[in-house]
């Protein structure tokens, strides 16, 4: 596909390295706070294949209705932006979001005490591109720079990774770049043989 064209590609989901806070608000409310992307970070996803996230890439999501998971257990609900209980803001650095704790679930509840204590550390995202710029370069090797999402949840992970699914639709889109480099190298060097007649 070119560069900058908008694509429909399925829900996926991608790790950062990150160190969350935890805190209690000036209401006595238990808050998870942390960066839960980080912009122009470069993420290997395997042999020749590497992608960052570019400033701007959640703006078009901030007003809808995402959640913040536990592992991405939809059935661990921490927040959520329409409710109050998940605030996301973009900033210089990445996508920074604020949990507000319900201290009557325990599992939430668990959740903080795990960050607090620093047993869980690692968060992950949840979204649907919607435009990337690809780039090929003079090794061979791919970059995808995403520059817009729709954003489904945010996640507080024991054991953030990417998923098979999303390093196997990223080999499968490396795959067809290299066709068509392979195919245009093809035609280039029939007109040149042709040329020498």
């Amino acid at each position: 596909m070119r560069p900058d064209e908008t694509r429909d590609r399925l829900r996926q989901v991608r790790s950062v390295p990150t160190k969350f806070e935890t805190r209690e608000d000036d209401n006595g409310q238990l808050v998870i706070s942390g960066y839960f992307s980080v912009f122009n970070s470069i993420y290997e996803i395997g042999p020749g294949m590497s992608e960052s996230v570019a400033p701007g890439t959640f703006l078009s999501s901030l007003s809808g209705d995402v959640r913040a998971l536990t592992n991405h257990d939809s059935t661990l609900v921490l927040g959520r932006t329409t409710a109050g209980t998940l605030k996301l803001r973009e900033d210089d650095v990445g996508l920074w979001g604020d949990v507000i704790i319900n201290p009557k679930d325990s599992d939430a509840v668990n959740t903080y005490e795990r960050v607090k204590r620093g047993d869980v550390s690692q968060c992950s995202f949840g979204f649907r591109i919607t435009k990337e710029d690809t780039e090929v370069k003079d090794d061979g090797s791919v970059h995808w720079t995403i520059r817009e999402v729709e954003l489904y949840e945010v996640s507080v992970c024991t054991f953030p990774a990417y998923e098979a699914t999303n390093v196997q639709a990223r080999s499968e889109q490396l795959a067809e770049i290299r066709a068509r480099e392979f195919d245009a190298w093809k035609e280039n060097m029939m007109r040149r043989i042709q040329s020498w007649h």
